[in-house]
């Protein structure tokens, strides 16, 4: 491609609205341009680089049996409405009617669509195990997208889908997943780990968030430094210190007026947080035969501690969880800002674990500027539900090792799940297994975030010049630049373009008017791995200059051996890339 007639412009100045590295590059060096919040088009070099991201991802699911299909993006609400999932996933997604009056949705997942599919096609175990993986544009309708291109609204993805007979297959065919997807990101020169992502969504029993660490990310994950336990902190466990033993005191109203914060209540009566009971009020979306109810959930953990709303949905069995409205709560008989479990009604009742060993804490009272003291567990009131809903926080004591957590910020570039037989039992799909019965699919759903990974890359593989593509995500392999506009150096380019193209290297010719100083700077802001530079002091020589991106100096090469040069780096950039990838322990 002639630089002269490539549809792009490079940048002088960061844009306004770019807030992360990755989206000033990738917008300076003419990758990506924003249509509006969170809606961004390709141009010509961005979308090279993610149609190599998307060969990448398709060639290692291939290489584990996988096969592409093409799933509508445009799919009828009625094939998700029996699943749990409907109610979890339609807030991002957009609805409408077509010309005929049928409900459909943009923004869903394969999940369902391929489960149909199956149930159609696969009769016999005979037929299994099947993947089956799409790429396909994903529209997600995220209220107040942020991160600029780390949050998109409109975004591509990878999605694959195993269906196996039995719940082992399905556990190697999960692992055959988590090893390609680190083989894609290995080759990508990114530094990922796997965070465990269990009770995600309905029928989920094992999943991972594949995370790039980096402080731009907006996905947070919980790590311990002593054993290495990574999880996702929506659903992270941690060791929860209990309070000293004591024996249970009688209730005590006292004053609290307009103390309506954890905080505020533990300076106002100084004690620690740790005394205090936190009330949360939300309404879950609970599933019945047809369709689900709504239900007011006072949640209650200790005050040193937050809701995990993951936790709580996964404990309920929910399909969703809002807020509840201040008239909600009163018609409880609880009061915004006071609440406790005492005396509430016509609510689901849902307590930490922590509470029923925590005593005399002080709880709201349920009226304006009132609490009460020595509140305790199964003397005072009980919950309909117990469970872990607390969210891990950093300094908390690891579940495995005993060593501090931390936090810690990254880029969610994929995700596997294990389904089980969820999509399969409420979409009624079976097979005939080998004892002649139906059994349903045993399926897992696995997603590769490319624009994210694109931008993984963007965010970890620059220099203060610009970007450092890696060899097998660059748009063009060999950057080549003519300085002047002799004749010589002209031609002696335009035959080296010819060359270089003929045995099938990639290459971006600069033959534009622009100084030499224009040249490089755009050379090194878009960031392909070979820059070949052809001027009239080297050709004085008989040669030009060969130039890694990332290195420091260049080389000189004759004319004679520059074709088989360039094929000698670009063979080395390959196999330095190939050794990147390698095997990983699982972590389940």
């Amino acid at each position: 491609m002639r630089m002269r007639r490539l549809f792009s412009q490079t940048l002088r100045e960061d844009p306004s609205e770019a807030v992360t590295v990755s989206h000033q590059l990738l917008m300076r060096a003419g990758f990506i341009r924003p249509l509006d919040s969170g809606i961004f088009a390709y141009l010509p070099l961005g979308r090279r680089t993610l149609r190599k991201l998307e060969t990448l991802a398709c060639e290692e699911l291939s290489a584990i049996g996988g096969q592409e299909v093409m799933v509508p993006a445009v799919q009828p609400v009625d094939l998700w409405e029996r699943t749990a999932a409907w109610k979890q996933g339609i807030v991002e997604a957009t609805r409408f009617h077509d010309r005929a009056g049928h409900a459909v949705a943009l923004g869903l997942g394969s999940e369902a669509p391929v489960t149909f599919l199956a149930k159609g096609t696969v009769a016999s175990y005979r037929q299994l195990p099947q993947v089956l993986y799409h790429v396909q544009r994903r529209w997600r309708d995220n209220s107040g997208p942020h991160g600029g291109f780390l949050r998109l609204r409109e975004g591509t993805v990878v999605e694959s889908c195993s269906l196996d007979v039995t719940r082992e297959a399905l556990q190697a065919q999960y692992r055959a997943h988590y090893q390609a997807f680190f083989n894609i990101y290995h080759c990508c020169g990114l530094s990922v780990v796997s965070a465990l992502a269990a009770d995600h969504a309905p029928g989920e029993t094992l999943g991972h968030r594949f995370v790039m660490l980096a402080p731009a990310g907006d996905e947070q994950i919980v790590c311990c430094e002593g054993c290495g336990y990574t999880a996702d902190h929506r659903v992270a466990r941690f060791e929860k210190p209990g309070l000293q033993p004591e024996s249970a005191r009688p209730l005590e109203r006292v004053e609290t007026p307009g103390v309506k914060t954890i905080d505020a209540l533990a300076e106002f009566l100084d004690i620690p947080a740790a005394r205090t009971a936190k009330a949360v009020f939300l309404v879950a979306a609970l599933p019945e035969d047809k369709g689900s109810r709504e239900q007011v959930v006072f949640a209650v953990v200790r005050g040193d501690m937050e809701v995990s709303e993951a936790k709580l949905r996964a404990l309920l069995g929910a399909r969703g969880l809002r807020p509840a409205t201040d008239e909600e709560i009163r018609a409880i008989g609880s009061e915004p800002g006071y609440g406790s479990p005492l005396g509430v009604h016509d609510a689901l009742i849902v307590v930490d674990d922590a509470i029923p060993v925590s005593p005399n804490l002080v709880a709201g009272a349920n009226e304006v500027g009132m609490h009460v003291r020595n509140v305790n567990y199964g003397r005072d009131f009980v919950a309909d539900l117990v469970g872990d809903i607390a969210a891990a926080q950093a300094g908390d004591v690891c579940p495995c090792c005993g060593a501090p957590l931390r936090l810690a910020s990254g880029i969610a570039v994929g995700s596997a799940f294990e389904l089980g037989t969820h999509y399969s039992d409420v979409l009624e799909a079976t097979f005939v297994d080998s004892e002649g019965g139906r059994r349903p699919f045993q399926m897992g759903q696995y997603t590769l975030e490319l624009d994210k990974v694109l931008a993984g890359i963007a965010e970890t593989h620059h220099d203060e010049h610009g970007l450092i593509w890696p060899i097998c995500m660059a748009p063009y392999q060999v950057h080549l630049v003519a300085l002047g506009r002799g004749e010589e150096v002209l031609q002696v380019a335009e035959r080296l373009y010819h060359d270089l193209q003929s045995v099938g290297i990639e290459v971006l010719f600069d033959d534009r008017e622009e100084s030499a100083g224009v040249k490089f700077m755009d050379a090194d802001l878009i960031g392909l791995p070979l820059r070949l530079t052809v001027g009239g002091r080297g050709l004085k020589k008989g040669g030009v200059e060969l130039k890694h991106r990332a290195a420091e100096t260049s080389i000189f090469v004759s004319l004679e051996e520059v074709v088989p040069g360039v094929q000698s780096e670009i063979a080395k950039l390959r196999a330095e890339r190939s050794r990147a990838v390698v095997k990983v322990p699982f972590v389940g």
